[in-house]
């Protein structure tokens, strides 16, 4: 069904690409251009990435004065994250928002997110993906035929478990939930956790069965799936930053006028900045609901957050065989730069 959808799409773009809706202004005795563009997410419409997608087609419409109407499809009615940019990279749909661990198939430099225990805080991560490194990044997608339009996040992923962390000793033997990654899976063994990828729909099942000990994911997933039911601790590992990408077609999006092209950029840089506001002001909220349920959140305390970056150190080593030389020297350095307040 989702393959018969996006072929209609297709002929559609075809249609609107080739020969564009034509409105009359009848003021002005003019006809102007109407493209119909769209996007689509693997995530249901009340989540961060939800808002990100409907924020960036509402501000586009606004902002293009009529001249684009999008067409928004939510909660994987197109596809999962991979399918999705498959679509994106064919020319088959306009835009996608997901996160970056599937896009790794397509651009093998989005590895670069995978890396563990790179930010001690959301404002330094932040900065960093705002800065020289995202510029660098769009070439690296451009070459696949995909525009970076812009990064936002659902924050940082956490680690839930039924069991207290105190020491790196505590991970020991920890069935893990994790994404098929092998960069994720390969951080939590080198914590001494038992890694063991699973379908996302599996995971409720799981904890409640007793397959898995612990999940991983960002906080608005953990409570939306309602994860904190069986699972006592919600440690706040922030091992890795969940990024939301919002990606274009390059070949959808070169067959546009110029100040359109234009006028993408810029809805999509201010998108990204209320989802990141609302990545915000949702993770209090979320919060709640964990502990007034009976949830215990801890942080890390300085001790083990420096094992687990000790630890980490060697996914590090293995990145660079997998990422430009060039690409894992400025994320260092930037990280470094903003961590020193020079930006």
């Amino acid at each position: 069904m989702k393959k018969i959808i996006i072929n209609c799409i297709v002929i559609i773009l075809l249609l609107s690409q080739t020969s564009c809706l034509q409105t009359g202004n009848r003021r002005k005795n003019h006809k102007v251009d109407v493209y119909n563009l769209y996007i689509a997410c693997d995530s249901q419409e009340d989540t961060v990435t939800g808002i990100f997608m409907n924020e960036f087609a509402r501000i586009l419409e606004e902002d293009s004065k009529g001249r684009i109407k999008m067409n928004t499809y939510p909660n994987s009615q197109l596809g999962s994250d991979s399918e999705l940019i498959e679509a994106v990279q064919n020319g088959n749909i306009s835009f996608c928002v997901g996160t970056s661990a599937p896009q790794v198939s397509f651009v093998p430099q989005a590895a670069i997110f995978d890396a563990p225990m790179a930010f001690k805080n959301l404002k330094i991560a932040r900065k960093v993906l705002d800065g020289p490194l995202y510029d660098k990044l769009k070439s690296y997608y451009k070459e696949k035929d995909l525009r970076l339009l812009s990064i936002a996040d659902q924050g940082f992923r956490l680690m839930s478990s039924n069991k207290n962390i105190n020491s790196i000793k505590d991970f020991k033997g920890i069935k893990i939930r994790t994404m098929e990654n092998k960069n994720h899976i390969a951080f939590w063994k080198a914590i001494g956790a038992n890694p063991t990828p699973m379908a996302w729909p599996e995971v409720y099942i799981g904890l409640e069965q007793g397959f898995i000990d612990a999940q991983e994911n960002p906080l608005e997933l953990i409570v939306a799936s309602k994860i904190y039911e069986k699972q006592k601790y919600i440690i706040n590992t922030n091992h890795i930053l969940h990024s939301l990408m919002l990606i274009g077609s390059e070949k959808v999006l070169n067959d546009l006028p110029e100040d359109l092209q234009k006028t993408i950029d810029e809805s999509a840089q201010k998108a990204k900045q209320i989802a990141r506001a609302k990545t915000d002001l949702r993770y209090e909220g979320r919060l709640k609901i964990i502990k007034d349920y009976g949830c215990i959140n801890k942080d890390l305390s300085p001790q083990l957050y420096k094992d687990m970056k000790e630890a980490s150190k060697s996914i590090w080593l293995d990145m660079e065989n997998q990422v430009d030389k060039d690409l894992i020297n400025l994320f260092k350095s930037e990280i470094e730069r903003s961590e020193k307040n020079e930006y």
